[in-house]
């Protein structure tokens, strides 16, 4: 699975997943299935939703840690400031051979680009918020989010999941 193969894929995903409308009660819901599914599969992991600044749904897993909550914050950053995928933008870095510091100057302290933040996009609105985990390695916090985000706008998941 090359870096290439990875943005190619990703690049799907943001324009699949893509929702109809997106109000307080689909993040609710969206939330709740992130955390459901990571209770039944034993992740200890934090979980956000959020409409640009305001918050909409956030839950700590036991076996999360507290810093879990600062990677998401820098994660999210990430996401509404470039409205991609934290990961997306992250494998672009690594095939660049760049940090977030020298190509966009953006401190490391706020944005971070591993994988796990998904910009939250609404047909005819763009870009509206981020939903992002964190606690698993970066490639299947972003997974876990893909996964609900293809689950709630009724994609085929196996179309759009990582190689």
């Amino acid at each position: 699975m090359s870096i290439e193969d990875d943005l190619a894929r990703i690049a799907e995903q943001q324009k699949a997943l893509v929702f109809d409308t997106f109000g307080l009660d689909e993040a609710w819901r969206l939330g709740s299935l992130l955390r459901a599914w990571s209770v039944e599969r034993g992740h200890a992991v934090a979980i956000d939703v959020r409409f640009s600044t305001m918050p909409a749904f956030y839950a700590a897993l036991p076996g999360s840690i507290p810093d879990n909550e600062n990677w998401i914050r820098r994660k999210r950053n990430l996401v509404l400031r470039m409205f991609q995928s934290s990961y997306a933008i992250g494998r672009k870095l690594e095939l660049q051979g760049a940090t977030v510091e020298a190509k966009y100057g953006l401190s490391s302290a706020d944005y971070t680009p591993h994988g796990g933040s998904f910009p939250i996009t609404v047909k005819g609105g763009g870009v509206i918020g981020a939903a992002t985990v964190s606690g698993l390695v970066q490639r299947d916090d972003h997974e876990l989010v893909v996964e609900a985000l293809a689950h709630m706008t009724g994609v085929d998941l196996a179309g759009i999941r990582l190689p």
